[in-house]
């Protein structure tokens, strides 16, 4: 019998460190929905999968290392580039869902309803109100520098400190913003998630340079020998499948849908 137990042990150590690593944006993560998805995922393959929640420039510096299996991220132009430079052989689309610019009730910018993003953040850097910008790379701050852009401005290089740069995740900014009676641009799905709202409240919403598609890339193995290829595969079909994708839009935040599951739209 202590023979058998004994025999029995490394099986379940190895099922046990049957895992992949995936390199993923906050917002996956702080919005709720790993917590809901992964384990319907784990407990139909017995794969495990560990998650490091980066900023999307960061995840993708990690992934470039090979320090990640997969990489699932949300600002396609540098997940092309991902694809273009080796680290992966195909990128494939997920979900997608919005941002929102989000701000005092007291709204002093006078930008609440707005439908014209740019129009909205011009008027706020012409109320000089405090804006807090993540500042860390990550697809949210992408967006957000892109829409500055839009409104030909370039906040960062104003005077008067209206606007702050913090280099710190969704959570912490949001954080910051309602500390500060500030405005900012979050996903709706981390917004949703979000317990500290204080002050702050949706403003602006609807304009469709607000989209946020999000992809999945299995990180080449060519590149780097010890990617779990086989069951990263797994998982980047798993999300694109028809299970994967019902297991997206299953979930919600008080009866709220967060992300909308779009894999089989080309061109996503």
């Amino acid at each position: 019998m202590a023979a058998l137990f004994q025999a029995a042990v490394p099986s379940v150590a190895l099922a046990a460190d049957r895992f992949i690593t995936v390199a993923s944006t906050t917002s996956t993560e702080d919005s709720g929905l790993f917590g809901s998805i992964l384990p319907k995922f784990t407990g139909k393959t017995g794969i495990e999968v560990r998650v490091v929640a980066k900023g999307t420039g960061q995840a993708i510096d990690l992934a470039k290392r090979g320090d990640a299996d997969v990489l699932f991220v949300h600002h396609k132009p540098s997940e092309e580039k991902f694809v273009a430079e080796g680290f992966s052989t195909v990128r494939k689309p997920v979900m997608y869902n919005d941002f929102v610019i989000v701000g005092p009730a007291s709204d002093p910018a006078g930008i609440k309803g707005g439908k014209d993003v740019a129009a909205s953040l011009a008027k706020i850097a012409q109320a000089k109100a405090p804006f807090v910008s993540r500042g860390d790379d990550s697809g949210t701050h992408k967006a957000e520098l892109a829409l500055w852009k839009t409104a030909s401005l370039q906040p960062a290089k104003t005077e008067g400190g209206w606007y702050r740069s913090i280099g710190q995740g969704m959570g912490p900014t949001l954080n910051t913003a309602a500390a500060m009676n500030g405005y900012t641009l979050t996903d709706r799905g981390t917004w949703l998630n979000f317990k500290n709202r204080g002050p702050l409240t949706v403003l602006v919403e609807g304009d469709k340079r607000l989209f946020n598609q999000y992809g999945v890339m299995l990180v080449n193995p060519a590149k780097f020998s010890h990617v779990k290829a086989a069951d990263g595969q797994a998982f980047v079909d798993w999300l694109v499948s028809t299970e994967g994708q019902k297991a997206i839009a299953d979930y919600t935040i008080n009866g709220e849908q967060l992300f909308f599951p779009n894999a089989s739209e080309p061109g996503a």
